[in-house]
């Protein structure tokens, strides 16, 4: 993560104020968001968005005291284990036996399906199809349609609800 944080700055004094933050407070980065989600892997993924976050306000951080740039780096943690908690509770999933039908295993199911894609609302349905027709990935989506990844997520997981609701509505049932 050092790494890429440093290949974002663009002087070498930057890099050794980063570097100093960075190892004066990693720990204390992860712990906060461990704290917060009580899972490392996420915590891992939080502490690294909290670091992305300081390099993007890294003019604005670099400016502060270290005290406060590192009340700064312990806040973007939080924040970020927060971000991922909000998330995760807007996720409403799928049966896991439930299949989408293939092309040629029932065309008229198929059909009704990407009709219903289609009446979806313009960010939600540009979103589902990059990720289940392209098979994007959350960061890929992000960078075609300029929009941050945690809104890729937060329309994905909408975007499922609203078609499993419509789905069942008109009475479609998973084999």
């Amino acid at each position: 993560m050092l790494t890429t944080c440093l290949a974002m700055l663009e002087t070498e004094a930057d890099r050794q104020k980063f570097t100093r933050l960075y190892e004066a407070l990693e720990k204390k980065v992860y712990a906060v968001a461990l704290r917060v989600l009580g899972n490392p892997e996420q915590a891992e993924d939080a502490a690294q968005q909290a670091w992305l976050r300081l390099i993007q306000k890294w003019e604005l951080v670099s400016a502060l005291s270290r005290e406060k740039a590192g009340g700064y780096a312990i806040t973007a943690a939080k924040n970020a284990a927060l971000d991922m908690l909000r998330a995760q509770s807007h996720t409403v999933p799928l049966p896991e036996d439930w299949d989408p039908p293939a092309q040629q295993d029932g065309q008229d199911d198929y059909s009704y399906l990407v009709s219903l894609v289609r009446e979806l609302p313009e960010g939600y349905r540009r979103v589902l199809e990059l990720k289940l027709v392209e098979e994007l990935g959350n960061r890929e989506i992000a960078k075609r349609l300029s929009i941050r990844e945690s809104t890729v997520s937060s329309r994905v997981m909408r975007g499922r609800a609203m078609l499993q609701k419509r789905l069942q509505e008109e009475g479609f049932r998973h084999a």
